[in-house]
């Protein structure tokens, strides 16, 4: 893989507000690359200046090793799709997919061809004389899908689309958006704020944070070594444990309330560094007694939270809030209010320096 798309410090500012701070990344040919952050993090303004919809206050854009910075954005090659799919009302499903086709001067004929055979591709095949009010939330997603690929674009934006569907209609969708990706080998950027749609659907993750990139990885990456406490808490569920390094060598930190622990894979730190250790929930074991070779300590649940086949366990440890995820039928062993033992093996905790 090469990189194809290149964004070089790109900064954008709104008079004295600093939208985005030197936003640099490189994307490689085919790749689904999900911006992810909350609300004003910076990730659909970074989105619209590589459409062109936005103007970067400086930095450069650049799709296959050219410069598309000064380009509108109709002469950019881009497929774009939106959370509120943007159809035509008046237009058949099959016109809407022909309409960037007809921008081009594709031929009537040849053109209506080519926008059935994606509407096929996007499972819509018989679909093309329908009206989008004729159509349901998903099958207008798959028209707008199929008319922002239907001209072989350089690249494909995505910018929240599956914000507007259910539960069980959206997860459908992520499949056969990853699916259409990868048979067409297009470069794609998908904007969302829905952690579960960048764990599954990602070959890479940005996280932004007010402005700024602050972690790119994949997604297992993301999830089990986090470089920042912000990444550590966005993603998934956590605990955080401020702590300082008593023995860098013996791998040991120490918390003034849980006392001393042992971590794994970490490479020798200071002696006195300030630091933050990471425990997944599902990493804890929640047991009525302590269990032998593991950091354990004791911890009242306040509140549990019952999902059916799992449950979280939601206490404090001390002064310590702690979450432990635990099977659905293993709960029945605890209540609220109750007092219990948890614990893990130093392997579960991961130490953060930022």
């Amino acid at each position: 893989m090469t990189n194809y798309l290149q964004l070089s410090n790109i900064t954008k500012t709104y008079g004295h507000f600093t939208a985005l701070d030197d936003v640099s990344l490189s994307v490689d040919k085919g790749e689904f690359v999900t911006f992810l952050g909350p609300s004003g993090s910076g990730k659909t303004t970074t989105l619209m200046i590589i459409a062109g919809f936005e103007k970067a206050s400086g930095g450069k854009v650049e799709v296959g090793g050219q410069s598309i910075s000064e380009l509108a954005p109709h002469e950019r090659n881009i497929g774009i799709v939106f959370q509120n799919y943007a159809l035509f009302p008046h237009k058949t499903a099959v016109e809407n997919v022909y309409f960037p086709l007809q921008m081009r001067g594709v031929s009537r004929s040849q053109g209506l061809r080519q926008a059935e055979d994606m509407l096929s591709l996007v499972g819509l095949k018989g679909f093309g004389h329908r009206h989008p009010k004729e159509l349901s939330g998903g099958q207008q997603q798959r028209v707008a899908l199929a008319r922002a690929l239907v001209f072989e674009p350089s690249l494909l934006l995505l910018d929240e689309p599956l914000g507007a569907l259910d539960k069980n209609l959206r997860e459908q969708m992520q499949i056969e958006i990853k699916r259409i990706q990868r048979s067409l080998g297009v470069t794609t950027i998908f904007v969302t704020h829905d952690q579960s749609e960048a764990m599954s659907m990602s070959d890479r993750i940005v996280v932004f944070e007010k402005g700024r990139i602050e972690q790119v990885a994949a997604p297992l990456d993301i999830y089990h070594r986090p470089q920042t406490s912000f990444v550590a808490a966005f993603i998934g569920e956590s605990n955080l444990i401020p702590a300082i390094i008593t023995s860098g060598a013996g791998r040991t930190a120490e918390n003034p309330t849980l006392g001393a622990f042992q971590y794994a894979g970490e490479d020798a730190l200071a002696d006195g560094q300030k630091v933050t250790l990471l425990i997944r929930p599902e990493h804890i074991k929640l047991s009525r007694s302590p269990v032998e070779g593991r950091k354990n300590v004791r911890m009242i649940v306040e509140t549990i939270v019952n999902y059916g086949d799992n449950a979280l366990v939601i206490g404090r440890a001390g002064d310590i809030p702690m979450r432990v995820r635990v099977l659905g039928a293993d709960v029945v062993i605890i209540r609220e209010g109750e007092e219990c033992c948890i614990s893990w093996a130093p392997d579960a905790v991961f130490v953060i320096t930022k």
